[in-house]
């Protein structure tokens, strides 16, 4: 296997600190950028400032690179943010514009115990298929319970505003009630504007726990899909079946995903 992809010791990252915090410590958004270098969007440190927000983005993090570099580049930044300054736990957030959205849904979905909320600038993508697959059970249900996501795109950016559509749908079906959509009036595929950052930032600072009833009533009628597939695996090896259940398996993995295991890795042992 090849060694990790990042020497923190050579990476370079952009921190924008406020002067002054609330009682619990700083917000801290963690930004995924499309672009190569590591900088502070127009406007935003206005907005970063009245919220009490530390920004950190990293450098050669774009487009261009892979998310073996993306994603752990995010996570660093986070990780080195909370050990140097005080940080409130609750108020840690991911955000991205365009591809580098794209890479911080993956981040919040793949890590809800450090990412209570996103901000999804103009990029997403469905969950819980073989592109984005749902992480463990623990994190997925922490990710219904607490995080909060909230999709920003511009007025005249249809193909992305189409996507947040068909990306919040997949949403609801996984059980995940604490969204929020708005879209910024006459803008292109351009970054959030200062006030979209500011309404973001007091969403994610007003968020509100998902019905539990309902939460509850979703999660049952998922679990009950699961348990019938897995029991049709199960079947399929024990009449002796082994291709056909090794074609249902794939599919179970590819929906299900972490929320299978490890049952489903159980049963891939078998073949």
């Amino acid at each position: 296997m090849s060694g990790q992809p990042v020497n923190l010791a050579e990476e370079r990252y952009v921190v924008y600190v406020p002067s002054q915090h609330a009682a619990r410590g700083y917000g801290l958004l963690v930004f995924v950028p499309p672009w190569q270098d590591a900088r502070l969007p127009q406007g935003w440190a206005g907005v970063l400032d009245r919220f009490g927000v530390v920004f950190v983005s990293a450098a050669r993090s774009g487009n261009d690179e892979n998310l073996g570099r993306r994603e752990p580049l995010a996570l660093l930044a986070a990780e080195n943010i909370i050990r140097r300054y005080p940080v409130d736990p609750e108020r840690v957030y991911v955000a991205g514009f365009s591809g580098g959205s794209r890479v911080a849904l993956r981040l919040v979905l793949g890590y809800s115990d450090l990412f209570h909320g996103a901000i999804l600038n103009a990029g997403s993508d469905p969950i819980g298929n073989s592109e984005v697959p749902l992480p463990p059970r623990e994190l997925l249900l922490r990710f219904q319970n607490s995080t909060h996501l909230i999709y920003v795109t511009g007025e005249l950016d249809t193909p992305h505003a189409n996507e947040d559509l068909v990306s919040m749908r997949s949403m609801r079906q996984w059980c995940v009630f604490n969204v929020d959509n708005f879209v910024q009036p006459r803008v292109p595929h351009e970054v959030a504007t200062a006030a979209a950052l500011s309404r973001s930032l007091g969403d994610l600072t007003n968020s509100t726990q998902p019905d539990p009833a309902k939460l509850d009533a979703c999660r049952s009628a998922i679990e009950t899909e699961l348990e019938t597939k897995l029991q049709s695996v199960e079947s399929l090896i024990a009449n002796g079946q082994k291709a056909e259940a090794q074609k249902r398996l794939k599919s179970v993995d590819e929906r299900f995903g972490g929320l299978a295991a490890p049952r489903s890795l159980d049963l891939a042992s078998r073949f």
